[in-house]
């Protein structure tokens, strides 16, 4: 098994991708920590983790707080020994609104999006470095690297910002045999978070733009990130892995 033995987090896994990249990860052999907000659904997606022969458990976490960070990765330490993967999932929309320009709207997806992943590189790196290595994958998105309409231009900030806090990981901590490196979503299933992006009839105007002509699918994405945090990918780190159908390529 790829992740035999390895012990990972992933937050924001109480859904979408990254419930997909939990699972995928325990069928892999790793031991999962399901760290989200959201208690009954991570919860769930443990059981259901457990129920089918893997080793997981859901531990809270609000990634805007650098205590609730800490928590989570002492007891991710106390329950399995060591930490060797951490995966950024977690995020929020910036499409759910009406004004562009709120600063409210920017500050919240900015402490979510970007200051959440610094968080979560924080304590991974200071676990890490214990361990003699590990392997650090942020969720970005295609909105880290060009602009768009109708989304708060705080999600392509903070997208971007996870883009090159990533490279800035890789460059400051690769003498630690620690590798980070980026996914970047295209048009996937809407987030929990999703405004007008998980319109019908803006989703399909959108489509327009992706040459394989289709939604991504979760586990599409799960399955790149599992590539980057497993050992295959070993001489890998301050990449970006583009899973959007070729939308950036255009």
């Amino acid at each position: 098994m790829r992740l035999e033995n390895k012990v990972a987090i992933v937050s924001g896994a109480a859904s979408g991708m990254g419930a997909a990249t939990a699972r995928r990860f325990a069928k892999e052999g790793a031991k999962v920590v399901i760290a989200d907000m959201l208690e009954a659904e991570g919860k769930a997606v443990a059981a259901e983790i457990t129920a089918a022969g893997g080793v997981a458990m859901f531990l809270a976490l609000n990634v805007t707080e650098e205590a609730s960070w800490k928590s989570v990765v002492d007891a991710t330490v106390a329950a399995y020994g060591k930490l060797d993967i951490m995966v950024n999932n977690a995020g929020i929309s910036g499409s759910a609104v009406n004004d562009l320009l709120e600063t409210g709207i920017w500050d919240r997806v900015m402490a979510v999006n970007s200051t959440g992943v610094f968080l979560g590189t924080k304590f991974a790196v200071e676990q890490m470095q214990k361990n003699g290595g590990g392997s650090i994958v942020n969720l970005s998105s295609i909105s880290g690297v060009v602009g768009q309409t109708m989304v708060h231009m705080s999600y392509n900030a903070s997208k971007g910002a996870v883009r090159t806090l990533t490279k800035a990981t890789a460059v400051q901590f690769g003498k630690d045999n620690i590798r980070a490196n980026s996914v970047h979503p295209g048009l996937m299933p809407p987030m929990r978070t999703s405004g007008a992006t998980a319109d019908p009839v803006v989703r399909a105007k959108m489509l327009k733009a992706v040459p394989l002509g289709r939604n991504g699918e979760v586990d599409e994405v799960a399955n790149a990130i599992l590539f980057l945090a497993s050992d295959e990918a070993s001489y890998v780190t301050g990449a970006e892995l583009y899973v959007d159908g070729g939308y950036l390529a255009m």
